[in-house]
């Protein structure tokens, strides 16, 4: 339990520029939109592309080289298209060649993408940030690449993470909330705190034992006096587009 409350408190600070908690009204808003989703489909019946494990033609490939070896993900333009377009625009212009993981934290994610490194910087492709797209198709299951953002909904720009908790935390998961395959696949990890809230836009498929070895690494106090700084930072040597998504 004393990890698994960790990552608890570590869920509620995902933030991009400061590590201080989401607020009620963001929690209360996400509550809101999938009980209102809920009724008005049924969750059981939805494309879950996120436990298939084939590449679909609508579905993009990257290959993120890092010092520490290779993670392979798919990614889901059909239900985040902003955040795939941004991510794969600049994985193609070298955008993130040479940022490190600059926030790690162990049973929780690793966070990356900020061209200053240290969680303050990067930009979207439109010079401004643009809103979280939230999706009944897509959660924050282990290995999920998501967009990080600060406090405000339209804050995205190029800091992404990835999640790599590996405990079970399907307890307390709502069938009215949730796919009952997607509370299935929650007791694999995960970080159910976060749906609803951050644009999940991606799935690790290859590569979570380079997941896992970023997030043991050496930490130390970030400037906020939170523990997730790494001694010896993991760094994107480049992104390789493996496939692009065909429109129709």
């Amino acid at each position: 339990m004393k990890k698994l409350t960790g990552l608890l408190c570590a869920a509620a600070c995902l933030l991009l520029l400061s590590a201080c908690g989401e607020n009620k009204a963001t929690t209360d808003s996400s509550k809101e939109q999938t009980t209102s989703s809920s009724k008005k489909v049924d969750l059981n019946s939805l494309a879950l592309p996120q436990l298939d494990d084939t590449i679909k033609e609508n579905e993009d490939v990257v290959e993120i080289v890092t010092s520490e070896g290779t993670i392979k993900a798919k990614l889901f333009p059909e239900y985040a298209p902003k955040a795939v377009e941004n991510f794969m625009t600049h994985a193609k212009e070298g955008y993130y060649n040479g940022t490190p993981f600059h926030r790690v934290i162990d049973e929780f994610m690793i966070q990356g993408g900020d061209p200053k490194g240290d969680g303050t910087g990067g930009e979207s492709i439109w010079k401004k940030g643009f809103k979280v797209e939230i999706s009944n198709h897509l959660y924050h299951l282990r290995g999920a690449l998501a967009m990080a953002r600060s406090q405000a909904l339209d804050s995205q720009g190029s800091q992404f993470y990835i999640v790599q908790n590996d405990q079970d935390v399907s307890d307390g998961l709502a069938i009215q909330y949730y796919p009952e395959k997607i509370i299935e696949a929650y007791k694999k990890g995960g970080t159910p705190q976060l749906d609803g809230n951050y644009t999940v836009f991606g799935q690790v498929i290859e590569g979570m034992d380079i997941v896992d070895k970023i997030a043991k690494a050496e930490v130390k106090e970030s400037s906020s006096g939170e523990k997730s700084t790494p001694v010896n930072p993991v760094k994107v040597e480049k992104i390789n587009i493996i496939q692009e998504a065909k429109t129709k």
